[in-house]
């Protein structure tokens, strides 16, 4: 079993202890950990300077039954799951997708969580970062991140759920989508919703010389940094807008994208 000290002795390898990071994590890979999503945020936080997750929420989201074209979505499609959507609160859980570490980050006393009815994200010592978020620009905070220098850490995950990725996208001009979220007594528009990512883990070679690794109990624990991941994603989608992209045929933004 992976405790607190074998924990923190592993991501101080990765010599982030001034850095900003965003982190991603699967306490599932390491196998058993003592003290779980807990011990897991507090090595992080006595590791890093300070930190983001994604603490998103798609249970606020709505299909209506017209919309824009080229949207990456099926009109009309989802009359069951409207019905269950839930209104957006500050305090709501993040999605079971995203795991159980981001939601202890999104609990911890210390922490602060920006207002986005869908891609939230959750901190501590990273106030600034979280408020550079808007409706219109959801993903501000990865572009504050590499402002001030800032890494991505992937534990015990891949690049499939590396929400940086989606920033550098938006910046080559890929396209993106508009989704609708239920806010108390409303529904907002909410642009800037992002493409697919299980295409992703294409970007690794790209950024080899960029990341740092070290193996924890059952985990491979990477972490790159983040301004070169974008210019290496900005690169790629230069020599090929669709180098990022699935390959499922019923991927409805994949599809969007390739017929932009």
């Amino acid at each position: 079993m992976t405790d607190l000290s074998q924990l923190k002795t592993g991501l101080a390898q990765l010599g982030l202890t001034k850095s900003l990071v965003i982190a991603h994590a699967s306490l599932k890979a390491f196998g058993p950990i003592e003290g779980g999503a807990d011990t897991m945020l507090a090595a992080l936080l006595d590791s890093v300077r300070g930190v983001i997750m994604p603490t998103f929420t798609y249970k606020t989201m709505l299909n209506p039954e017209i919309g824009p074209p080229k949207n990456g979505m099926i009109y009309g499609s989802e009359t069951d799951l409207n019905k269950m959507a839930e209104a957006f609160y500050p305090a709501m859980p993040a999605d079971k997708i995203m795991g159980r570490v981001p939601e202890v980050l999104r609990t911890h006393p210390k922490a602060k969580r920006s207002m986005h009815p869908i891609q939230s994200f959750a901190g501590i010592r990273a106030d600034a970062i979280l408020n550079t978020q808007t409706i219109y620009n959801p993903l501000a905070p990865i572009g504050s991140l590499a402002d001030q220098d800032g890494w991505v850490v992937l534990l015990g995950v891949d690049h499939r759920v590396n929400t940086s990725i989606h920033y550098a996208e938006k910046l080559g001009g890929q396209l993106q989508f508009i989704r609708w979220a239920l806010v108390q007594d409303r529904v907002v528009e909410c642009p800037g919703f992002p493409g697919d990512s299980e295409g992703f883990e294409a970007i690794a070679p790209a950024v080899e010389k960029y990341t740092r690794r070290v193996q924890i109990g059952n985990a491979l624990v990477q972490a790159v940094h983040l301004k070169s991941l974008i210019k290496a994603v900005l690169d790629q989608l230069k020599e090929n807008p669709f180098a990022l992209l699935c390959q499922r045929p019923d991927c409805e933004r994949c599809t969007a994208v390739r017929w932009s």
